[in-house]
C-alpha cells in the first residue's frame, strides 16, 4: 500500500512539475488554450487541425501558443503574423522541425527541405535555381514537358474511343511525374495505363501519409528509439525504394557519359557538371540522389492535386470552363499544340489556378519552422528551438482580406496584382522568405500546361450528376481529396487559328 501511495504521489508531483514548467515557459509566449497535463492540447486538434487551429485563433489571437505533448508550438494564423515570422524574422525562424519519419531518409542532411540554412543548403538552392527553376533553363526544357502532354492527349483520345472514365487525379499525377522526370532525366518513368504508375504513386503516397500522420514519437521524443507506431519503418520502405530507383538513374547517366555519348542537356547533366566543379563542397552522388527524391515527392503530388481541383471547379462551373477554353484558343497555333510559354500570362487561366491554390490549398500548414534563437515576435518573446506553424489555410480564408472567402471566385485575381511569389502575405501557397518552395516556377508551368490542355482538347462527361462531386479532404502533409474526380473525355473539334 505504501509503495502504491509513493508511486501515485510521484506521478502527481511529476504532473505538477510539468505543468509548472509549462507555465514558466509561457510567460513570454503568445496566449493559447489551456492544455491537459502531459498531453497538452493534443485532444484539441481533431482530424482536421488546420480548421481547428483556425477557429482557436479567433479566440486566442493571430499568434497563439499550443503544447503538443512536450513540444511547444506557436501558430500564426493571419497575414500580419506570417509576415512577422517569414519576413521580419526570417533568419531567426528559418530552422526546421524534422519529423521522426523523415529520419528514415538516407542523407537527410542533404535534403533541401529539412536541413538548416547552412553552407550546403545554399549550394543546393543555387543548383536548383540555376539548373531547374531559372527561366532560361525552364524554357530550354519546355519541349520535353510539352511532349509528355502530347502523350497524355493520345491516352485520353484512346479512353474516349472506348468510352472509358478517367481518374483525373491519377492521370495528372502520372503526367506531373513524367514532366518532372523529363525535366530532370529526359525520360518518362511511367505509362498512363500502369496500375501502380511504376511504383511512384505508392511511394509518394506513403511518404506524404507518414510525414503528415500524427506520430507520438514526435511529441514525446523519448519514444523515438521504439518507433511505437512503426511510422519510421513504413517511411524507410518508401525512401529505400526511391534510393534504389534514383541509384539506377544516376548509374545509367554516368555510364552514358563515360561512353562519350551525346549529352542530354537536362537537369541531371547540369547537376553532375555542377557537382564536379564544386566537388569539395559536398558529396556529389548523395546530393543528387537526395535532390531527385525531394523533387519527385514535392513536385508531383501537389501539382496533380492542384490540377485535379482546378478541373473539379471548372466542371462545376461550365461558364468558367468555356471562358478558359476560349482564352487558350487565342494562342493556339495552326497545329493545335499548346506551347508552355504562351499560356503563362493568360489572365483568366492564371486567375483560375490562383483561386484554386487559395481555396484548395495543397499544403494547409507551411513546413514547420523552428526558431534558431530567442526571437521577438510582436510583443512576445519566443524561445530558441520553438516549433512554429504558419496556417496558410486560415490566412487564405481570412474574411478581412477575401470577399466571400468560401466562394470560388477567380475574378478576384483579375482585379488585383497578387501573386504566389511570397510578397503578399495574405496569399502564400508556396510560402515566403528563404524557406519558400524552390520548385514554384516549375510547378506553375506544369499545372498551367496540364489545365490548358485538358480544357482545350476535351469536353468532360461526368458519370454522375455534378452535385454528387465529393469536395471533402483528408488531412496530411497535403490535403488530398476524399474521393477522386472521375470523368469521360470527349475530344472537341479544334478551331485552328
Amino acid at each position: 500500500m505504501e509503495l502504491l501511495f509513493l508511486l501515485l504521489s510521484s506521478f502527481l508531483f511529476l504532473l505538477f512539475l510539468l505543468h509548472a514548467i509549462d507555465l514558466y515557459r509561457r510567460r513570454t509566449l503568445p496566449p493559447g488554450p489551456t492544455g491537459l497535463p502531459v498531453i497538452g492540447n493534443l485532444l484539441d486538434l481533431g482530424p482536421k487541425p488546420h480548421e481547428t487551429l483556425a477557429k482557436l485563433s479567433q479566440k486566442h489571437g493571430p499568434l497563439m501558443t499550443i503544447r503538443l505533448g512536450t513540444i511547444t508550438t506557436v501558430v500564426a494564423s493571419t497575414p500580419e503574423a506570417a509576415r512577422e515570422i517569414l519576413q521580419r524574422n526570417d533568419e531567426a525562424c528559418s530552422g526546421r522541425v524534422v519529423p521522426d519519419a523523415v529520419t528514415a531518409l538516407k542523407h537527410r542532411d542533404l535534403a533541401v527541405i529539412w536541413i538548416s540554412t547552412n553552407k550546403e543548403w545554399r549550394y543546393i538552392r543555387k543548383a536548383i535555381s540555376g539548373y531547374l527553376t531559372h527561366q532560361q533553363k525552364l524554357d530550354t526544357l519546355s519541349d520535353l514537358r510539352e511532349k509528355v502532354v502530347e502523350g497524355m492527349l493520345e491516352y485520353l483520345r484512346e479512353c474516349s474511343r472506348k468510352n472509358e472514365a478517367v481518374d483525373i487525379g491519377r492521370l495528372t499525377f502520372a503526367v506531373a511525374l513524367n514532366q518532372m522526370s523529363n525535366t530532370m532525366l529526359s525520360r518518362n518513368v511511367t505509362t498512363y495505363d500502369s496500375d501502380d504508375i511504376g511504383g511512384f504513386k505508392m511511394a509518394v503516397k506513403t511518404v506524404m501519409e507518414v510525414d503528415g500522420k500524427f506520430n507520438i514519437a514526435d511529441v514525446f521524443p523519448v519514444l523515438k528509439p521504439w518507433d511505437p507506431q512503426k511510422i519510421r519503418r513504413k517511411a524507410k520502405a518508401a525512401y529505400d525504394w526511391f534510393d534504389k530507383v534514383t541509384d539506377g538513374f544516376i548509374n545509367d547517366r554516368l555510364n552514358h557519359r563515360e561512353s562519350k555519348l551525346p549529352r542530354y542537356g537536362d537537369m541531371l547533366d547540369s547537376l553532375l557538371d555542377y557537382g564536379q566543379e564544386n566537388e569539395t563542397q559536398f558529396n556529389l552522388i548523395h546530393m543528387i540522389k537526395t535532390l531527385l527524391v525531394d523533387l519527385f515527392i514535392g513536385g508531383t503530388e501537389t501539382s496533380s492535386n492542384t490540377t485535379e481541383w482546378v478541373m473539379t471547379e471548372l466542371l462545376l462551373n461550365p461558364h468558367m470552363f468555356s471562358r478558359v477554353r476560349q482564352e487558350v484558343s487565342t494562342i493556339v497555333g495552326k497545329d493545335g499544340n499548346i506551347q508552355e510559354s504562351k499560356i503563362l500570362n493568360l489572365p483568366y487561366l492564371q486567375a483560375i489556378i490562383k483561386e484554386t491554390l487559395r481555396l484548395h490549398l495543397s499544403t494547409p500548414f507551411l513546413v514547420p519552422h523552428r526558431t534558431e534563437t530567442d526571437v521577438k515576435l510582436g510583443e512576445y518573446v519566443v524561445p530558441k528551438n520553438t516549433q512554429i506553424l504558419v496556417n496558410a489555410w486560415a490566412i487564405a480564408r481570412d474574411p478581412r482580406y477575401w470577399e466571400n472567402p468560401l466562394t470560388f471566385m477567380p475574378e478576384r485575381f483579375l482585379e488585383n496584382k497578387l501573386d504566389y511569389k511570397g510578397r503578399h502575405f495574405e496569399y502564400i501557397p508556396f510560402g515566403s522568405g528563404r524557406r519558400m518552395c524552390p520548385g514554384m516556377p516549375l510547378a506553375h508551368r506544369v499545372v498551367s500546361l496540364m489545365v490548358a490542355s485538358l480544357v482545350y482538347h476535351f469536353d468532360w462527361k461526368l458519370p454522375y450528376v455534378k452535385e454528387d462531386i465529393n469536395m471533402n479532404c483528408i488531412f496530411g502533409v497535403t490535403l488530398i481529396r476524399e474521393t477522386s474526380l472521375v470523368a469521360i473525355p470527349i475530344p472537341v473539334k479544334l478551331v485552328l487559328t
